[in-house]
């Protein structure tokens, strides 16, 4: 099971989320860090493992309140590639993301107005697209659910009021969201707890799950953390 930890960005720093209210969220505080900055969080993480991505959650950008920047990731990129949801919304900007080294953008099905630009790039390899739900509600224009021929080949279950309440991950939802996608990469995010979800993930054929509070809390230790990774890295 690859774990790909997440860092959640608002007003410049990281906080920490829960069940998807981001007006309530607040710089986070972690043994891991010193600060909320970006750089210590992620140097934080990365002594509990070596990651080669972080998931970027650029929260301003999604809201609306500013244009995201990508100067800010920069020192990240020079050790991992990062998953961008940045509220892409237009072509340009994508395609600015889709050729900038490191930058894997991701789509948030919140974010679009309709499914055309999903159409238009989901055959490039590095486009990740993210299915957002709130409870039982999908998130978006219901035609990028339900043509599942327009997702690319990575494809997120967002399920945001299980981010951070200690719930699990929303099973029955990954389970029929996988047996849709075929031959795609599904990756979990919201609610995976610790290495007995991974395990029951794993099992249900998800490849992938973005995890922060388990992190955090180290109910996932270097050393579980490093099992699961380098059996990945062998399978």
């Amino acid at each position: 099971m690859h774990i790909i930890p997440v860092l959640d960005i608002k007003d410049g720093l990281v906080v920490r989320a829960r069940l998807g209210d981001r007006d309530s969220y607040r710089p986070i505080e972690t043994p891991l860090s010193p600060t909320a900055d970006i750089l210590d969080v992620a140097t934080g993480l990365r002594k509990v493992y070596p990651f080669s991505a972080f998931y970027v959650a650029d929260l301003d950008a999604i809201e609306r309140r500013r244009a995201s920047s990508l100067d800010q990731l920069q020192p990240l990129v020079s050790n991992s590639d990062i998953w961008l949801d940045a509220g892409f919304n237009d072509r340009e900007q994508l395609e600015i993301a889709l050729a900038t080294d490191g930058i894997w953008p991701v789509l948030g099905s919140e974010s679009q107005i309709d499914s055309s630009l999903l159409e238009a790039c989901h055959s490039n390899a590095r486009l990740v697209l993210s299915l957002d739900f709130r409870g039982d509600a999908f998130l978006g224009p219901r035609s990028i659910l339900e043509n599942a021929n327009n997702w690319p080949s990575r494809i997120i279950v967002m399920t945001l009021g299980r981010i951070g309440a200690n719930s699990g991950p929303d099973f029955e939802r990954l389970t029929e969201i996988k047996r849709r996608a075929g031959h795609r990469a599904v990756i979990a995010a919201g609610g995976v707890r610790n290495v007995h979800d991974l395990e029951r993930l794993q099992a249900i054929g998800i490849s992938a799950a973005l995890v922060a509070t388990a992190l955090h809390s180290g109910a996932l230790t270097p050393e579980t953390v490093s099992s699961l990774m380098q059996n990945e890295n062998r399978g």
